[in-house]
């Protein structure tokens, strides 16, 4: 998208729900967007625009929170981020976090199904939650996705919502991992892809066990990284034309 394309989206996007600060947030980052990013989105028909849905996506840099919120927005639904509860307690981020009705869960917590206990219940109201499943930036040294935890699992099986498997590519060359300011020159590129909704509904009715998790938790992380592959294949074509 050119500038004036990214530019036009500030008044399509949806406000209500956003809350003060998070909602200024999104205004002081998207001139930063506009400016520095050449963004492409694809996949926003795959996002529903009402009713409970994840967004899972997977997480190359911090970058990857602002790329997310954007395509959830440019999809007409205004999201929940799901992260760790210690952001809430942090000046700012936490004034952030409170006023956009983002999900804290509490590491550690004895029992996972009480950790995402507010992220199902939100999804139930039909909320639009957003989820890194890797939970930590991929180690892989090529930056495809690693295994994922069993969080999205938990929550897709138990609220029975639409998962979106989405990919993200570019995030990491304009915050590179360790570093706290953006590369915004030369402009970057960023893609953001999602696809259908993965099929878990063969395993609604059976019991939650660790291989059931694992079982979906597997699907959804195959789906990431299938529409990572395709980003990244056609990269490497235009580069070698």
């Amino acid at each position: 998208m050119t500038p004036l394309e990214l530019a036009a989206w500030t008044w399509k996007m949806p406000r209500r729900g956003r809350g003060f600060w998070f909602s200024l947030a999104i205004d002081v980052l998207w001139p930063v967007v506009v400016l520095f990013v050449r963004l492409r989105v694809r996949g926003k028909q795959h996002v529903p625009g009402n009713g409970g849905v994840i967004l899972a996506f997977n997480h190359l840099s911090n970058a990857d929170t602002v790329a997310a919120v954007v395509f959830a927005l440019m999809s007409n639904r205004v999201p929940r981020v799901l992260a760790k509860a210690s952001l809430w307690r942090l000046p700012v981020i936490g004034w952030v976090m409170r006023s956009g009705g983002h999900i804290p869960v509490e590491r550690g917590t004895v029992k996972a199904s009480e950790a995402l206990r507010p992220a199902v219940e939100a999804l139930r109201d039909g909320e639009c939650v957003m989820v890194f499943p890797e939970g930590t930036f991929t180690d892989d040294p090529e930056n495809w996705p690693m295994k994922g935890k069993s969080g999205v699992a938990r929550m897709a099986l138990e609220s029975r919502v639409p998962v979106v498997p989405v990919a993200e590519w570019g995030t990491q060359d304009l915050l590179p991992r360790g570093t706290f300011l953006p590369r915004l020159l030369p402009r970057k590129r960023i893609e953001v892809v999602a696809g259908a909704p993965v099929d878990l509904s063969d395993l609604y009715d059976l019991e939650l066990t660790a291989e059931v998790l694992a079982e979906a938790t597997r699907r959804v992380m195959a789906a990431i990284t299938t529409m990572l592959s395709g980003i990244r294949s056609a990269e490497a074509g235009s580069q070698s034309a």
